[in-house]
């Protein structure tokens, strides 16, 4: 009996590109051995429930044809499944900060497809965050929103020095909170704006934030910013731009398997890139939880 794959794609992404290229995609995965088919996706959770039917009838690979949102439900789709499929990744949104992670991000659709031609697979760290998964980053505070909120225009007419301008538009709004944070066995208690769990080097597009961040080694690298002023930010930017934030006295960086994160006042909880509720949150890191097929 032939193995199986579903390609589950968003025909909005990569400016409605996506759509015309799954002829292509499922040719390739035809001629890896696999028997395809194709799913479109059409609104939020789409592509969460795909995966999850295609788990429960045992699909042996599964394709996120798309941005950071599908993959993010695609993952969410298959966690907790006794049969979880391999899964392909084909990245066409904005950002694709997991595809930057693997190196796709980038490369011409033949390039990627040839990555599952060639059949190689890997285990990959996941992460739960109060009952949802994320297969890159889980972040809070006002500072976060630094990434997302920066225009893609202006980052590309002005590289990271977008973020500079974004960053200090949005200084005289963060609030720091008060906030706990325990992590295997150790107990820390600061005032911060900002705290990354990472499972990545990649946080919206930005990628020397965790630079010895991997994907697979059982843990979350995690980087939490404390209160500070403005001079102390603009140095903290200018430092990011040149990868030695690490360095600076207001941060702390320090890596885990487990941790809790609870804040005095009213924090969201961003899951690769999505809503992941609000603190208190526990963080648990799934060590190798997915097979995903890599360059």
């Amino acid at each position: 009996m032939r193995k199986r794959a579903r390609v589950i794609y968003n025909p909005t992404s990569g400016r409605e590109q996506m759509e015309r290229q799954v002829p292509y995609i499922l040719d390739r995965m035809e001629q890896a051995g696999y028997e395809t088919s194709a799913f479109m996706t059409r609104g939020e959770g789409d592509a969460r429930d795909e995966a999850r039917r295609a788990s429960e009838d045992r699909f042996e690979a599964v394709v996120a044809a798309g941005g950071d949102g599908t993959i993010f439900e695609v993952i969410n789709g298959i966690a907790e499944q006794e049969w979880r499929p391999k899964v392909g990744l084909i990245p066409a949104g904005t950002t694709n900060d997991f595809a930057r992670a693997l190196g796709l991000q980038g490369k011409e659709i033949k390039e990627v497809c040839d990555v599952f031609a060639r059949g190689r697979t890997q285990g990959i760290d996941i992460g739960k965050a109060n009952g949802s998964y994320f297969i890159n980053i889980a972040a809070g505070g006002k500072l976060t929103e630094l990434t997302y909120d920066t225009p893609k225009g202006l980052k590309t007419a002005l590289g990271q020095a977008a973020y500079f301008i974004k960053g200090f538009e949005k200084f005289w709004s963060l609030h720091p909170q008060m906030t706990t944070v325990e992590y295997d066995g150790k107990f820390l208690e600061e005032e911060i704006t900002m705290f990354l769990v990472s499972n990545t080097n990649s946080v919206g597009g930005f990628e020397k934030l965790l630079p010895q961040a991997e994907y697979n080694d059982g843990y979350f690298d995690v980087l939490i910013v404390q209160k500070m002023t403005m001079f102390e930010f603009s140095q903290l930017l200018r430092q990011a731009l040149r990868g030695r934030h690490l360095e600076n006295p207001k941060i702390k960086y320090f890596k885990a398997k487990h941790l809790r994160i609870e804040a005095e006042e009213d924090m969201q909880l961003n899951l690769d890139g999505e809503y992941g509720g609000h603190l208190p949150a526990t963080f648990e890191n799934l060590y190798q939880h997915i097979e995903l097929f890599c360059p």
